[in-house]
């Protein structure tokens, strides 16, 4: 599903579902609550304050390419949502065999950086990952889940969004309660350079990191000036056409997908006949992308990668190595 407008701003509709947004907010708030199983090996939580669109997955790589440059053995961690075969045995993800329907887009996204084990089970994961040679798991969500106990907690903030409106699913986009998601949080990463973000990193006593997401160099290049064609199949897809603007692009049309969607035939033929009657190029997500395949190349359409960027990474520095250089015996009392 898209993010519904109402979950941006307060407003009747909001207040119409405020009742069943209040039920699901204490269940999350008990469920953020709950004590977890915890991994031998050290565990780092990605979050985001809401049902999606915060920047979970960007975070989680950029996190874990930090760690292999200072010599650790990230791995990744995700149920792999929206794939085909829901079963409950991990299993390490194969860019050359797996595709989207195997493991999820968002799998094969992490796969490109490092070792990614798809499934429900996150401590069974973890195990994989240990055997597979793993020194610290990235679990992709899991926050809210509360699957496997954290070491350290990062909540993505995206800075234009904030909380939306404030309330709890189905009311609006929190996934729990606002002051429990923070209070379970050790760091939050506020990405780009919103009020909203802002006005949440300034109400806790917590960590912060500022960053922002950065389109691929060359990539930007090549469509900057262009008349582009934009379609997203993500939860916040203006955010991405807004980022084409940014590299220059004429977006002619945008065309939004629901959430993680699998294109089908008639999606190709709308997208192939809107680029000739504008005589522009197709451009997406690197995320969409990888649902694509083999169809991104035979329409024609180009993917626009980002990557993100911190604006200042001590602070998240000196957290991962105060996880990962607390000496033996911390790592031992783990087992």
């Amino acid at each position: 599903m898209r993010a519904p407008g109402f979950w941006r701003d307060d407003g009747a509709a909001a207040r119409l579902f405020s009742p069943l947004g209040a039920l699901f907010g204490g269940v999350a708030r008990r469920r953020l609550a709950r004590e977890a199983p915890r991994a031998n090996l050290p565990a780092i939580v990605v979050g985001g304050l809401t049902a999606g669109g915060d920047g979970k997955t960007p975070l989680a790589i950029a996190i874990a390419q930090r760690l292999k440059a200072a010599g650790e053995r990230p791995a990744l961690l995700t149920r792999g949502y929206r794939r085909s075969d829901g079963g409950r045995s991990p299993f390490a993800v194969d860019l050359n065999r797996h595709d989207a329907d195997d493991v999820g887009d968002e799998a094969l996204l992490l796969a490109r950086v490092a070792p990614t084990i798809v499934g429900v089970d996150r401590i069974a994961s973890a195990a994989l990952a240990e055997r597979l040679g793993a020194s610290v798991v990235i679990l992709d969500d899991g926050f809210h889940s509360r699957r496997i106990a954290p070491d350290l907690t990062l909540i993505a903030v995206d800075a234009d969004y904030g909380a939306g409106n404030g309330r709890c699913m189905p009311a609006g986009p929190l996934r729990a309660p606002l002051d429990a998601q923070l209070a379970a949080a050790d760091m939050l990463v506020v990405i780009g350079d919103g009020a909203r973000g802002r006005d949440i990193a300034a109400r806790v006593n917590k960590r912060v990191v500022a960053a922002h997401l950065a389109p691929e160099p060359d990539a930007a290049d090549a469509i900057r000036g262009a008349r582009v064609v934009a379609f997203a199949a993500i939860a916040r897809p203006e955010k991405f056409f807004n980022l084409l603007e940014k590299c220059g692009a004429e977006v002619a049309v945008r065309l939004s997908f629901d959430d993680h969607c699998r294109f089908a035939e008639r999606d190709y033929a709308t997208l192939s006949r809107l680029r000739q009657a504008h005589g522009a190029r197709l451009v997406t997500t690197e995320k969409d992308a990888t649902r694509m395949g083999d169809r991104l190349a035979t329409l024609g359409a180009d993917a626009l990668p980002v990557t993100l960027v911190f604006d200042d990474a001590a602070v998240l520095d000196d957290a991962l190595r105060g996880l990962l250089e607390p000496g033996d015996e911390a790592r031992h009392a783990r087992r």
